[in-house]
Order: structure tokens, then sequence, then C-alpha cells
């Protein structure tokens, strides 16, 4: 495989925790540059991987190679310069609550940045203005709907202007013009920002008009792979029946 094309490899990755096996023997490549859209069951193992991608869960076997440097053996202090690469978009946006709009996009330029008040202040109106949200720093989080906290937080994501952006189940609890909204923010997140986007959904109706790739996690590997026509196509019955919404099938309710 051409090594340039992929921001993310992970070759044989395996985590336990206790007796339960979560991650096992796991095979991803991710290419640069694109949406990519990691599907599967709820508790299924998605949110540990992309722990994993971000150096917050060490493995038990495998590697996990983060634009061309394996970062499974790293220290935290090696860890915390790949980080700087990484935005995250948490499910539940995961605001300061004690601290304003403004406040909250600003936080990561104050933590991992020298530049002076004038010039945070000058990123952070941009990144508010690029999710809509001009004007709005005044604001407190508990005076935010759901929808505005999500892109505060896209917004803090981007303002260190990261390689890669995460997002763990951007949609979850929005209605569907928000989360219309929120989709038409990942794709700009990929062409106006560069970023590469690694996403967590449940949504397959928006994975299905958003995604460059999708990834299909299952019992603790990836049983598929492709775009969103391959995976529509796919013959796989656990594939068919989770993209369908099917109660009957390969995948057992516990």
């Amino acid at each position: 495989m051409d090594q340039g094309r992929y921001i993310v490899r992970i070759q044989g990755l395996t985590k336990s925790f206790g007796p339960h096996t979560v991650l096992e023997g796991l095979e991803l490549d991710l290419e640069k540059d694109r949406v990519n859209i990691i599907i599967g069951r709820s508790g299924g193992g998605k949110s540990v991987l992309i722990k994993h991608i971000i150096g917050l869960l060490k493995p038990d076997k495998g590697s996990i190679m983060v634009r061309g440097q394996n970062i499974v053996p790293m220290s935290e202090r090696e860890l915390a310069g790949i980080r700087r690469d990484f935005g995250m978009l948490f499910q539940e946006a995961a605001l300061f609550d004690s601290l304003n709009v403004a406040e909250n996009v600003a936080f990561p330029l104050h933590e991992h940045t020298s530049k002076g008040y004038k010039e945070i202040d000058e990123v952070v109106q941009a990144k508010l203005a690029a999710v809509g949200l001009q004007g709005m720093g005044h604001k407190m989080p508990a005076e935010l709907s759901g929808g505005m906290r999500k892109r505060v937080g896209l917004a803090r994501a981007l303002a260190l202007d990261p390689k890669i952006v995460l997002f763990d189940e951007p949609t979850s609890g929005l209605d569907p013009v928000m989360a219309a909204t929120i989709n038409d923010l990942i794709l700009r997140t990929r062409k106006e920002f560069g970023a590469t986007c690694i996403v967590i959904s449940h949504d397959i109706n928006a994975t299905m008009k958003i995604a460059d790739n999708i990834f299909m996690l299952y019992q603790g590997r990836i049983i598929a792979q492709g775009s969103p026509g391959e995976i529509q196509e796919s013959s796989d019955p656990v594939v068919r029946q989770f993209i369908r919404g099917e109660a009957a099938g390969p995948i057992q309710i516990n």
C-alpha cells in the first residue's frame, strides 16, 4: 500500500478489559483528506478504537501509525506532540460550563501556543464565524442549544488547525435540520480546513451522504470497508442487517 496515502494505519490491534476482548487483531487504514466513517453497534468498541488512535489507551498488541509514526511505544510527552495534530468533537461537546463560548474556543490556544491575547481573539472570532456563531462569544454554554454547543465544540476542535478531526457521534440527540447542519460542517472541515475527518456514527443516512470511506466494526474487527455504494451493495448479512436497521439477522440483541 502507498504509505503516503494513509494518515492512520493500524495493524493487529488487540485490546481486552479483563476477560472481555473489545478489539481483536483489528486492521484499519484511514486515507488522508477524506471523511472516514466508522459504523457499528453501540458498545462494539468504536470509542475504544478512537481512544487508541489518540493515544489515550495502549493496546495489548499491535501498532498504530499516525502520520508515519508508531504511537504505541511513545511516552506521554511524545504523545502530547502528536495530539496537537488532532481536534476532537465529543458527543456532548464537552464544553467548560464556567467559561463563555469565546473562552472555550480559546482554551487550547492558551494551553498549547505562545500566541498573545489579541492574536488568540482573532483566531477565536474566525473559528466561530466559520461555524456560523459570529457574535456569540459572550454566551455561556447553558444558554446554548445542543446544536450550538456542538458547533462551539467544533470551533474549539479547529482552533489549532489540526490535521485530523475526530467526531464522536456528532449528530446524536439533534433534530434532522441541525443534524444536517453538523454534517455540512464535517464536509467543510475537510474541504475548507484541509483536515482528515474520522467519524463515529450510528446515522446511516448521513453516513451514506457524506462519507468517502465507510468501515464496519463488528466483534472487534473491521468486517467491511468501502465507498457508500460498495457498503450498500455488500452481500455480508451482518452489514446488510446493520445498514438496513433490521431486527432479524445474524446480529443478536443481548
